[in-house]
């Protein structure tokens, strides 16, 4: 069940959800980080999950994710994901104006699954500089 939860909250996480979609795959102060501005100070998986549904807001069009590989590990009860997110920034909102430039940006999930079998933590790894790059936001 626990491979189920982690599923679900990456997709719901994608979507994107927002907090509001994505808590109830959560432990309560479920935490997370990532070595990638515009994320680096983020602490909470709460706050992680409502970016995303900001990110997801401005690159409205067409957003979306490939996934192009998952696993679980049992011993370690962690879930990995291999995906895609594409997207072109349209919205208002974001550092710069609408560009109507589009990125294709890989990135990686790892999901904790805690003692209550819901996330307990996510790392990201994402080279966001290439999706800024691509939308024009640097």
């Amino acid at each position: 069940m626990s491979y189920e939860i982690a599923i679900a909250f990456f997709d719901a996480c994608e979507t994107p959800l927002g907090w509001e979609g994505c808590q109830e795959f959560c432990e309560e102060g479920a935490t997370f980080v990532a070595q990638s501005e515009p994320l680096a100070d983020m602490t909470q998986l709460s706050e992680y999950c409502d970016w995303m549904f900001g990110f997801g807001t401005v690159t409205a069009k067409g957003a979306s994710y490939t996934l192009h590989t998952k696993a679980w590990d049992e011993d370690t009860k962690m879930a990995t994901f291999f995906a895609t997110y594409h997207a072109t920034h349209v919205g208002e909102g974001g550092p710069v104006p609408p560009t109507g430039q589009s990125t294709n940006s890989h990135y990686v999930y790892v999901v904790e699954i805690g003692e209550s079998g819901k996330v307990k933590h996510l790392t990201k790894i994402w080279n966001a500089p290439w999706a800024m790059n691509e939308l024009q936001w640097m």
